[in-house]
């Protein structure tokens, strides 16, 4: 999210450095093509407006301080106006009430809602130790009760019954009262959606509200319609008291118009975000942490959190002792690698937490960044279409056996030399990394890692 935003910004605030003090005359340009980017990034209108009235009014006049050139006041202000904008902390559930605390997820067929109530109920066993049931209360598509069984069984959590012949009020007032019955701390519903808002499903939706006071209720919508998402909330919170707002299919959306939007139009917080379309693709909403992504600072907290929860620590361990007893590193460590980064998002998803990466944009997305995600795809395909011993010792894979590998895996006999030079090349550097002065050494090695031509010497991108 954000790529073309964070690119045109980038290029933009170049404009004010080097100047002595910050003033109107030579921050006007700077702030025009801020403006434009912001709109062609779909943010609305009042929300552009009022975010650039406040930039000028903070930055006109501010004197440079001795440690900072005037450009890194000026993105300091950007970067500040733009927590303001989204919220400036991040605001989670609230759950406090007599258990079951009921979540009701509203929204717009087609936003993502099912599979969101989902990814929430995962989110909240996982990261808050939760125990979740969950229940449909979407009597016009027998398909939406079906799905989220399947949902929640995926993501083990509990799931209670309903039928298209039910009244919803009926079937959230039953699942309360087995929540209640057998000690759920979170009951979270989802209901049903329409192609638009109409006054029908209003009329329902509220007086489902009324009936079953949820301590929060989400209006989940879909990043990718831009400020019309606002709009839409905007539209919810009208008739509805919404707590919050989750923001979906974040992945597919390059300008952010919505993030941006939400809150200025609604008064209501965003409180996760959708990055992809597995299960464990939900992030909690942190405003700060956003503005330093559009800026191209990165994002090392959620990085870092990621990581925590993502990668298999035992694994890791084992691999560790395993090559400082210079056991090497066979194929099947080179695959466990592969797949800890998938589980991350893959490459784009490192990308955009990276500092500085916002930065080298034209360098690293695109075809670029989809010809690397492929080659990492490539190489697991090849390496699964291995016997386990080809996996084990790399050295016994002869021409015959790579022919049989290239056909198994749909791939090339010179997809197969690749995959093989490069492990041997991280091999290498597996072993430097087990030695005293390993990390530079390392550092050093890291040229050749990345498939799919990323553009300079060694795979990596030309600065």
């Amino acid at each position: 999210m954000f790529e073309n935003l964070t690119d045109r910004l980038a290029k933009t605030l170049k404009a004010v450095t080097g100047q002595a003090k910050l003033t109107e005359d030579n921050i006007q340009g700077t702030l025009r093509e801020v403006r434009m980017a912001l709109l062609e990034a779909d943010v609305a209108l009042p929300v552009v407006k009022a975010f650039i009235n406040n930039v000028k009014e903070r930055a006109v006049g501010t004197e440079v301080s001795k440690s900072l050139s005037p450009g890194q006041v000026f993105v300091k202000i950007v970067q500040q106006e733009l927590e303001k904008v989204m919220g400036e902390a991040n605001e989670g559930l609230n759950l406090a009430a007599q258990p079951p605390a009921v979540v009701m997820m509203a929204g717009l067929q087609g936003a993502g809602k099912t599979t969101s109530v989902a990814k929430l109920s995962r989110f909240l066993r996982e990261r808050e130790k939760k125990k979740v049931l969950v229940v449909s209360a979407d009597v016009y598509r027998p398909a939406a009760i079906k799905q989220l069984e399947t949902l929640a069984a995926e993501v083990s959590v509990d799931f209670f019954p309903s039928s298209i012949d039910q009244k919803p009020i009926d079937i959230v007032n039953a699942a309360i009262h087995h929540a209640r019955i057998k000690h759920f701390d979170v009951l979270i519903v989802d209901t049903a959606g329409r192609l638009h808002v109409d006054s029908d499903m209003m009329a329902e939706i509220k007086e489902l509200h009324a009936a079953i006071k949820p301590v929060e209720t989400l209006f989940v919508v879909d990043a990718m319609t831009g400020q019309d998402a606002a709009n839409t909330a905007k539209a919810f919170n009208d008739v509805l008291p919404l707590t919050g707002v989750v923001l979906t299919k974040t992945d597919g959306d390059a300008r952010g118009g919505a993030a941006l939007s939400v809150r200025h139009i609604t008064g209501k917080p965003i409180k996760f975000l959708g990055v992809g379309e597995k299960v464990d693709a939900l992030e909690p909403f942190h405003p700060d942490r956003i503005a330093s992504r559009i800026l191209g600072m990165g994002d090392v907290l959620s990085l870092i959190e990621e990581v925590e929860q993502k990668v298999d620590k035992e694994k890791a361990e084992r691999l560790a002792k395993k090559v400082q007893k210079g056991k090497g590193f066979d194929l099947e460590d080179f695959r466990d690698q592969l797949q800890q980064m998938n589980n991350m998002g893959g490459m784009a998803s490192l990308m955009d937490k990276l500092p500085g990466m916002g930065q080298m944009a034209p360098a690293m997305q695109g075809a670029n960044l989809s010809n690397a995600e492929k080659g990492f795809k490539q190489f697991e395909s090849i390496i699964n279409s291995m016997t386990p011993i080809e996996r084990k010792r790399p050295d016994v894979i002869s021409g015959s056996r790579k022919k049989r590998i290239a056909m198994g895996s749909g791939t090339q006999i010179q997809d197969v030399n690749r995959l093989l030079k490069q492990h041997k090349q991280m091999a290498k550097m597996m072993k430097k990394f087990s030695s005293k002065a390993g990390m530079a050494k390392m550092m050093r090695g890291m040229k050749g890692m990345m498939p799919g031509g990323m553009g300079g010497p060694g795979g990596f991108p030309r600065m």
